[in-house]
């Protein structure tokens, strides 16, 4: 049973597991012969940076995200759905290999799913 006044943010460990989640997601990603050419010549540094604030906010954390618009940030790289679905693949895989209980993995699923229509062009809701 999930306390619902408790955030997921709150639940899952904080800053530091959701920092632990982004390192290990940029593993994977990086692995990934269908994702790793998106990165070229990123700075993942400040890339995982973005994503910890990105995840915090998102699941209720202090952390603000003061990246940009997902829209504008992922415009013109060539993502198609199967890429989003991908990097959503690997999420899952983080999530639970950092012990997150399949119910919580559902819910943060449920808070990034809906980003496909701003990072994938032609998904626009």
């Amino acid at each position: 049973m999930t306390n619902d006044s408790v955030s997921i943010y709150e639940r899952i460990g904080g800053h530091d597991a959701i920092a632990a989640v982004v390192d290990d997601l940029y593993v994977r990603i990086m692995d990934d012969p269908q994702l790793a050419g998106f990165f070229t010549g990123t700075n993942l540094t400040k890339l995982k940076g973005r994503q910890v604030e990105f995840f915090s906010a998102a699941l209720g954390g202090p952390d603000a995200y003061d990246g940009g618009a997902m829209d504008e940030v992922h415009r013109g790289r060539g993502i198609e759905q199967h890429h989003f679905d991908l990097v959503a693949d690997h999420l899952v895989a983080s999530l639970k290999g950092a012990g997150v209980d399949a119910d919580t993995v559902d819910e943060i699923i449920g808070v990034v799913a809906p980003l496909s229509g701003a990072i994938v062009p032609g998904t626009h809701t």
